[in-house]
C-alpha cells in the first residue's frame, strides 16, 4: 500500500515551539525525531503483515524542501510529492492523492495519515492497518479509532455500530460525533462505543473517487484540473493554483465520510496522541511521582503536575512552588498558562498576530534549502545572523540594493563568489561583500559551515534581494 502523509498543518496549540512557519510534524517534540520523521519510519519497509511503498506526501511550498531533508535523514526515499498551492482542508488533499495513485492502478490501496501523530508502538498500530485490508478490499472506506482513556473534549469521536470485540477487527460505523462538552464526554466514554478520531484513512483509491463523486461532485473538476495542470519542479509535483484555488475548504469528513455508507472502523487500544496541546506533550512525556516533565535546561523546585521546557542551552527555566503549570521558553517566546488553558494557547497566537508581533508565525531559525540562519540581533541600520550551510549546498547567486556583508566563517571552509573573484575562506578568516556585488557562499566540504554575516545598510530585510542563478529554482 501507498502511504500518504499530509504535513501542511500550522500546529498553533503547541505555540511558541510549533509556528506557521515551523510547524510541530517538523519539530523534535519527543526524542532527537521529528513526529514527520518518526510517521514515515512507521509506515515504510515491509514485514510478515504489510508492504509499504514509497511514502507520497502532501505539503506546501515553504516545506518542500524540509519535507525531502527529513526523509533523507532517517534514509527514506520518498515517491511523489505534491505541492498545495494553498491550504484548502483535507478533502481535496486526500481526493488529489486518490487521483495521482489512480493515474497508475485504479485498485491501489492508500493510508492516509497525519505526520504529527505520537504512536509509541509501531508494530501495533501497523498490525491494526492489516486488520482493515480485509474491509478494505470489500469497498469499504476505513478509518481508525482510538479507544478513550478519559473524557476528552478536545477530539471529535466515532460512535461504532457495536462494541470493539476486543479482538481490533473492523466495526461498521453509525457515525461521527463533534467535539463533546465534558458531560457528553464522560456519556461517551461510559457507554464504550465510542472511539476518538484519529482522523486517519485506509482505502482502495477507486473507492475514495467514487465517494468524492457520489457526496462531493464540485471537488472533482478543481482537484483533477489541479493535478492535469500540474507542473514538475525539481522532483516535486506543483499542483496548478487557479483550479486548485476554486476547492472548496472543506474537511474530508464533512466532504465524504458524515455521507458515505460503506464505512468501518478498525478500534485501536494501544497508546496514541496527536499532540493537540501541550498538556498532551506533560501526558506523554512521562511525569514523575510529583507530575513534573523538566527538559534538560529546566530545573523544578517544589513543583506538582508542571511541564518546564527551554528550547535553547543558553536559557535555563526554573520553577519554584508551581502546580498545574506549562512553562515554554524560546530565545524570542515564552509560554506561561495553567495547564487547564491549554487548549487555548491558539488565542495566544491570534492576539499576538493582531498587534503585528513575528512571533506569532515566524520561527527563530528560518529553514532554507541549502540550511538555516537565525537574526542573532538587528538594529535600525545593520543586522547580525548565524548562518549555517549543508555540505555540498550553495545560496543563489543574488545581489542586494541596500545593504553590504562581512561574512566570516567560524566553522568548516566557504566558497565564495564575489562578481568575477571566486575563493575560499576558511575559520577565522572574513570576506565584506559590497553593496550591488553579485555574490554566493557554497559548502564545498563535507561538514557544515557555520559563519556569522553582519549586514549593514539602509534596510536589511529578507526581500532585499535579486537572484540570477539558483539550484532550489526559487523565483
Amino acid at each position: 500500500m501507498t502511504p500518504v502523509l499530509l504535513c501542511g498543518g500550522s500546529g498553533t496549540r503547541l505555540w511558541p515551539l510549533s509556528r506557521k512557519s515551523y510547524p510541530k510534524q517538523f519539530v523534535p517534540l519527543m526524542g532527537e525525531e521529528t513526529l514527520f520523521q518518526a510517521s514515515a519510519r512507521r509506515l515504510s519497509g515491509q514485514d510478515d503483515m504489510l508492504a509499504f511503498t514509497r511514502p507520497m506526501v502532501l505539503t506546501n511550498a515553504d516545506f518542500r524542501f524540509i519535507v525531502t531533508e527529513q526523509l533523507a535523514n532517517v534514509g527514506i526515499d520518498p515517491g511523489p510529492v505534491l505541492i498545495e498551492p494553498e491550504g484548502r482542508n483535507t478533502a481535496p488533499a486526500v481526493l488529489a492523492a486518490a487521483l495521482h495513485a489512480a493515474e497508475s492502478d485504479p485498485e491501489a490501496i492508500l493510508l492516509v495519515a497525519p505526520s504529527d501523530h505520537v504512536v509509541p508502538d509501531p508494530q501495533a498500530f501497523r498490525a491494526a492497518v492489516a486488520r482493515g485490508l480485509e474491509a478494505v478490499r470489500a469497498g469499504d472506506l476505513v478509518t481508525f479509532g482510538i479507544q478513550p482513556t478519559h473524557a476528552e473534549t478536545a477530539y471529535g469521536y466515532l460512535e461504532l455500530s457495536a462494541p470493539p470485540d476486543g479482538a481490533g477487527r473492523p466495526v461498521k460505523l453509525s457515525r461521527f460525533v463533534e467535539k463533546p462538552d465534558e458531560a457528553r464526554a464522560a456519556d461517551m466514554l461510559a457507554a464504550g462505543n465510542f472511539q476518538w478520531n484519529a482522523g486517519i484513512f485506509l482505502f482502495r483509491a477507486a473507492d475514495m473517487i467514487a465517494a468524492f463523486e457520489a457526496h462531493a461532485p464540485t471537488l472533482m473538476g478543481p482537484v483533477r484540473a489541479a493535478l492535469e495542470e500540474a507542473q514538475a519542479d525539481l522532483g516535486f509535483l506543483r499542483l496548478a493554483p487557479g483550479p486548485w484555488a476554486g476547492c472548496e475548504d472543506i474537511s474530508i469528513d464533512y466532504a465524504v465520510m458524515e455521507k458515505a455508507s460503506n464505512l468501518s472502523v478498525v478500534p485501536y487500544g494501544e497508546a496514541w496522541s496527536d499532540l493537540g496541546g501541550w498538556d498532551a506533550v506533560w501526558r506523554e512525556s512521562g511525569p514523575d511521582e510529583d507530575g513534573v516533565v523538566a527538559s534538560e535546561h529546566a530545573t523544578a523546585i517544589e513543583c506538582r503536575n508542571t511541564l518546564l521546557r527551554s528550547e535553547t542551552e543558553r536559557l535555563e527555566v526554573v520553577g519554584i512552588g508551581l502546580e498545574n503549570v506549562i512553562a515554554v521558553a524560546m530565545n524570542d517566546a515564552v509560554l506561561v498558562a495553567d495547564m487547564s488553558r491549554a487548549q487555548d494557547v491558539k488565542r495566544a497566537v491570534a492576539a499576538l498576530k493582531e498587534k503585528g508581533a513575528a512571533q506569532a508565525v515566524s520561527f527563530p531559525k528560518d529553514h532554507r534549502p541549502w540550511g538555516w540562519f537565525e537574526s542573532l540581533v538587528v538594529g535600525p541600520r545593520f543586522q547580525v545572523k548565524r548562518i549555517l550551510v549543508h555540505p555540498g549546498a550553495a545560496l543563489s547567486l543574488q545581489s542586494h540594493f541596500h545593504r553590504s556583508e562581512h561574512w566570516i566563517v567560524v566553522e568548516g571552509t566557504a566558497r565564495v563568489t564575489v562578481d568575477d573573484e571566486v575563493k575560499l575562506v576558511t575559520e577565522n578568516e572574513s570576506i565584506y561583500i559590497p553593496l550591488g556585488a553579485a555574490h554566493r557562499m557554497e559548502n564545498p566540504g563535507r561538514v557544515p559551515m557555520v559563519l556569522i554575516e553582519v549586514q549593514t545598510g539602509t534596510y536589511v530585510g529578507e526581500d532585499d534581494i535579486v537572484r540570477y542563478e539558483d539550484a532550489y529554482a526559487r523565483n
